[in-house]
């Protein structure tokens, strides 16, 4: 009898091993939770809509323990939203309101100030918050993982150029930069939404050769920030660090 109880579990154990979904987010690696924070991207861009922002790549920070005896990884993605001061727990309260509703986003008030947090399933933890005076941050996290072969290389150096980016960099009296970098995300309906930047040298610049390229009124318009649309495009130019960036992205149709 003995026996045939140790048969037993070891085969109901192999079962559940190959057939059953983890239960615990110690259960699922990094690389099998990155489909759903790529796709949480992409339903954040939908949710912002026609704001200016530009998404941000993969970070990984090893190191964290999964067990007491085991180590992980934690990833994060994130969408950089730029609003007019005093706008941002509105940004924050809207696209909560436009995220799935089996999300449960909320937005409540802390001594922090406002912050939106939401699940986007399999354990993946959405977060909005404000960074600076009219700037909020949404962020999608895994949690410590176990960290498998996962692929990380969702920055492309060399990434064929943005037509729209070579023209913000003559506007800027800045020579054109090969070095383009591109995120991607999936969207809910298909397709893929994209940020391409640039870093366009040293800050500060004026950023007053920007506003003939604006299609229409622009999207943020501030010294050191602006941000416009060309067609589907949105472009924001950064001159708050030591660097000038320039972002050009695409949402999902």
């Amino acid at each position: 009898m003995t026996v045939l109880w140790t048969v037993l579990l070891a085969g109901l154990t192999w079962w559940s091993v190959r057939t059953d979904t983890p239960t615990v987010r110690e259960q699922r690696t990094l690389g099998q939770a990155l489909p759903v924070v790529d796709r949480a991207v992409g339903q954040l861009v939908v949710a912002v809509g026609d704001g200016a922002w530009a998404m941000t790549g993969r970070q990984v920070e090893e190191g964290c323990r999964v067990t007491p005896m085991d180590d992980g990884a934690e990833l994060t993605r994130g969408v950089d939203v730029v609003v007019a001061e005093g706008g941002e727990r509105g940004l924050l309260e809207s696209v909560a309101d436009r995220l799935p509703g089996d999300w449960r986003a909320g937005v409540r008030v802390s001594s922090e100030g406002p912050r939106l947090r939401a699940d986007a399933g399999e354990f993946v933890l959405v977060e909005g918050r404000v960074t600076t005076p009219g700037r909020v941050r949404f962020t999608v996290e895994t949690g410590c993982r176990p960290l498998d072969e996962v692929a990380l290389a969702d920055l492309l150096p060399g990434y064929p150029g943005e037509p729209a980016l070579d023209e913000a960099l003559r506007a800027l009296g800045r020579p054109a930069d090969d070095s383009v970098e591109q995120v991607v995300a999936a969207c809910p309906g298909g397709g893929t939404a994209r940020t391409r930047w640039v870093e366009a040298g040293p800050a500060p610049v004026s950023l007053a050769g920007l506003k003939p390229l604006a299609a229409g009124a622009a999207l943020v318009d501030t010294p050191e920030v602006y941000a416009w649309r060309r067609g589907p495009v949105v472009l924001l130019a950064d001159a708050t660090g030591e660097q000038v960036r320039l972002a050009a992205s695409t949402g999902c149709a």
